[in-house]
This record gives C-alpha cells, structure tokens and sequence, in this order.
C-alpha cells in the first residue's frame, strides 16, 4: 500500500461540543499516525484559500464565517492509502447520507455544520498541509505498531 500524508481539520463544532477527543481517538484507533497537530484560529484570506474551489458558490459566505467563528484543530495524518481512508472514516458530506459509523453518520446533523474536512486527492492534501504547516512542524516519527495495523 501506498504510504501518504493527509490534512484533516476538526471544525468549530467540534470544539465547541467538546468532542474533539472522542473524534482523535477514532482517528488513531483507526491506524493513523499523527505528525502534526495544533489548535488555531483562522483568519478569513486562510479560510478563503483554503476553500477557494468554493468561491462563488451560494454557500461560500456561510463556510467562511462558520469555519473562522471559533479555533478549529487541525492535523497531518499519515497512513496507507490515507487519503482514501480518511475520506471513509468521516462519511458523506452530507449528514442525512453519512452512515453511523463514520464520523459524520455518528456527530454531525447539518451540512452546513459539518463538522470535519479532510483532503479529497493526494495533490490537495500537499496543498492544505502547506497552508496550514510549516515544515517544521511536522514530526516524522517511527510507529512500532504499524506491522500490526
């Protein structure tokens, strides 16, 4: 399998709910190794970057405001297939599709809510992890349990 990195946010709401453990905690239960991970308060040209393939969609005032109301937590991931295996632990966009089990079918009610975003391609993934990391703050380390995941 094909190791990569991932970006993942964890949005307001989830901060705000008080479940952002809950939600790591699937996240490495699941088998990926984190190696960046911090608490941070968007601005809107960061919000604006990050979701600019959104620009001009009816939504886009809302996202922007509902993604830099309040910190969010966001992370690099690293695993096999990452990207892929992220994007099914966290469900359908929509939560009236999300089926339980996923992180959204589980904690989210509304899309405009929603309450993760993870990297939907490789090349996105190096894109967000470059908006929101710098170099340094990612920390390869060596996961002793990865022959068993």
């Amino acid at each position: 399998m094909a190791l990569e990195r991932t970006f993942v946010m964890l949005k307001p709401g989830v901060l705000c709910r008080r479940i952002v453990g809950e939600i790591i905690s699937r996240i490495e239960r699941k088998g990926f190794v984190i190696i960046g991970l911090k608490i941070m308060r968007i601005s809107r040209d960061l919000a604006e970057q990050h979701y600019a393939e959104h620009r001009g969609k009816p939504f886009f005032g809302q996202l922007i405001e509902y993604i830099t109301s309040e910190p969010v937590v966001a992370m690099v991931l690293e695993g096999d297939n990452s990207v892929k295996m992220m994007r099914l632990l966290c469900g359908a966009t929509s939560p009236e599709e999300a089926l339980p089990g996923t992180i959204r079918g589980d904690y989210a009610m509304h899309t405009n809510f929603n309450i993760i975003h993870a990297s939907d391609s490789p090349e996105a993934a190096a894109r967000e992890i470059g908006l929101f990391f710098r170099p340094d703050e990612l920390v390869d380390w060596s996961n002793e349990n990865r022959n068993w995941i």
